[in-house]
């Protein structure tokens, strides 16, 4: 890069005080902060199709619905899965199903354009396995082309090679509920004159309704489904009715009081198809309850009706918390007291899905949605220990307690590997992600570079002035040394790692350097060698993919194409977390990368919009890499925000 301009003090404070205004006047009255979450069009189509099913299309703004879809028709004539992807095909069939439920004819140019960029791609043939199970819902697709999982997998018993323990939460709240879908093979005929012919590539009459081959030894899989469909046609499908009855009970365990089911669209939109299948009727509390709680996902404006797969209240809070205060916001501020009594109100003190595997351990993490008491998660968690350990409330004896019960449960989740997951603890075998019905490679939840270095961050900043603190470091040696461990392993060779939460070398390295700056004096206490070599390595990679703009940016296509890491065009959010990892190592090592940190700052502020925030299009979250990613509205305000604050302690150094 090219010399830069050193940044003006007042400017920088001026941006600072923008960000920090824009932040505070967004906070609720009940002292949180949450922010929307963008996916695709695919979570409102599916919900589209699940009202219709239901007979509760008429009770909610689905014509709004039908113009948001037309909204976000590209060009080309597809929908995208990312911004700027160039179209995907399952995504687009699903818009181009829930258009046509809506009663959008095929001759409309938008449904025109859509058929032809469709089956330019293969047409339905060719869709992932949860598109083609929306279709065959309602007939225009074949259930002889969706796997078949037989209902006695909720029968294995503890202690069995596999069973639903085995699966990552989010799949296993999503297909417990399938179990009973897929046993029913239900077709609903809302509309008998609806299909979908037309996005045959061979004619729907020409199509075999199979499942793909990969020529490899996970084709044992469709051996394995042969014979489940062979039991099924003869109706000799071992303890069928006992698989069901607990599949059923299971879901209805897991039901939160306000209706949701694992905070997430996929099992929530799952869990009211398999009642509908088992002929709960939709006056049921049960399914009053859960309807209610997707309505609680949606965005209507006066124009548009949008879905978000997932909400996150507790994640933004946290991060608004620690970005208000490291950017110059007095800890004991009143708003940071009311939202850092929201976030320990918020702490889940049930036990959830993870005790089937962690037997010792005792509530105590946060989950990411306003209600979410089966699936507490460690990245969550360790935010908000963090927020809760700047934050100066006037019950300090309770934050303190809140924040000793978060550690307990967390490390009492670390893997066999050394790492921490998101959710569960050691769900890692690998072979689930071959099933045919597995076709987004996200069926378990193994440790990651991202989550473990928020753990150890976490360990990392506790107050140095807090015995209580100070002892639990030591006391965790064992475990940091192996996390630390595993951190060593997964650098990738160019100085970098990966990023599962977050798109993607940029947020993994910046993750793993702030974690390893703060516990590195800890660590060399200890007697180990220096962590410099790994911070220097990472701190060179992020400085070797800085953009000419002096931003950072990285596309989403980095998950699926190794040669693209680091590269993409500049975001405020990616900008923000480059910054985090090099001004992290520079406090750590002492020598800061300063030409780097100050293009990275100088583009912050000259981005930023006159009220306080920053414009992003590209998405920088990830859902499942290659697969669903997600554009957090507020990732590109308080990391920028962040980044600044800290930008400006160095400064005064």
């Amino acid at each position: 890069m090219a010399a830069q301009n050193p940044v003006s003090l007042t400017t920088l404070k001026k941006a600072i005080a923008a960000s920090q205004n824009f932040l505070l006047s967004q906070q609720y009255s009940e002292g949180y902060w949450w922010g929307e979450l963008e996916s695709n069009v695919t979570i409102i189509s599916e919900i589209i199709l699940l009202h219709k099913i239901w007979g509760t299309d008429k009770n909610r703004p689905l014509s709004k619905a039908e113009t948001y879809l037309r909204s976000q028709q590209r060009d080309h004539g597809g929908w995208e899965l990312f911004y700027g992807d160039g179209g995907e095909l399952s995504t687009t069939v699903e818009a181009y199903m829930a258009l046509k439920i809506l009663g959008v004819s095929e001759i409309d140019p938008a449904l025109i354009k859509a058929k032809k960029f469709i089956l330019e791609r293969g047409g339905i043939t060719k869709t992932r396995i949860f598109t083609k199970l929306h279709l065959a819902l309602i007939g225009c697709y074949d259930w002889r082309g969706i796997p078949s999982i037989p209902p006695w997998i909720m029968l294995l018993p503890e202690g069995s090679p596999f069973t639903i323990y085995e699966m990552s939460s989010w799949a296993r709240s999503s297909t417990v509920p399938l179990l009973i879908v897929f046993d029913k093979k239900p077709i609903f005929r809302f509309n008998p004159s609806l299909n979908l012919d037309e996005l045959y590539v061979e004619g729907r009459q020409n199509t075999i309704f199979e499942l793909p081959k990969n020529n490899d030894w996970t084709d044992i899989f469709l051996g394995l489904d042969n014979i489940f469909k062979f039991a099924e046609l003869l109706n000799a499908v071992p303890l069928r009715e006992q698989g069901l009855k607990a599949a059923e009970q299971w879901i209805l365990e897991r039901q939160e009081v306000t209706g949701d089911w694992a905070g997430i669209i996929p099992a929530m939109l799952n869990s009211l198809l398999a009642l509908k299948c088992l002929n709960y009727s939709v006056s049921d509390p049960i399914i009053q309850r859960g309807l209610e709680a997707i309505d609680n996902f949606a965005i209507e404006t006066e124009e548009t009706y949008r879905m978000q797969a997932c909400v996150s209240p507790v994640w933004d809070t946290a991060w608004v918390i620690r970005a208000l205060i490291e950017s110059g916001i007095n800890p004991d501020h009143n708003t940071i007291v009311k939202s850092s009594e929201w976030l320990i109100r918020q702490q889940i003190l049930d036990y959830g899905d993870w005790i089937v595997k962690n037997k010792q351990g005792k509530p105590g993490g946060w989950a990411f949605e306003f209600t979410n008491r089966f699936y507490p998660d460690l990245d969550d968690s360790a935010v908000v220990v963090m927020a809760l350990n700047q934050a100066k409330i006037p019950d300090n004896s309770l934050k303190t307690a809140s924040i000793i019960r978060g550690i307990d449960w967390m490390i009492s989740m670390q893997c066999k590997a050394g790492g921490w997951a998101a959710f569960d603890i050691d769900n890692d075998q690998d072979w689930i992600n071959a099933v045919p019905y597995g076709d987004l490679k996200a069926m378990i939840d193994p440790n990651t570079a991202d989550v473990t270095a928020r753990v150890i961050e976490m360990l990392g900043e506790l107050d140095p002035n807090c015995s209580e603190f100070q002892f639990k470091i030591q006391s965790l040696k064992s475990a940091i040394e192996r996390a630390i461990s595993y951190l060593k392993q997964e650098q990738e060779i160019d100085g970098s790692w990966f990023g599962r939460w977050g798109v993607n070398y940029i947020y993994g390295t910046s993750g793993v350097l702030s974690a390893l700056a703060v516990i590195h004096p800890v660590y060399k206490n200890w007697g180990h060698g220096s962590l410099k070599p790994m911070m220097k390595r990472g701190e060179n990679w992020l400085v070797s993919c800085q953009n000419i703009d002096g931003g950072w940016g990285e596309t989403c296509r980095s998950y699926n194409d190794p040669q693209l890491k680091g590269k993409g065009v500049s975001t405020a959010s990616q900008t923000a977390w480059a910054l985090i990892g090099l001004m992290a190592v520079g406090q750590a090592t002492g020598n800061y990368e300063m030409q780097a940190i100050t293009g990275g700052i100088n583009y912050l502020i000259s981005t930023q919009l006159s009220d306080g925030r920053w414009d992003e299009s590209e998405f920088t979250g990830t859902g499942f890499p290659g697969h669903f990613y997600i554009k957090y509205h507020y990732y590109q305000h308080y990391f920028p925000l962040l980044a600044l604050g800290r930008y400006q302690k160095l400064q005064k150094l």
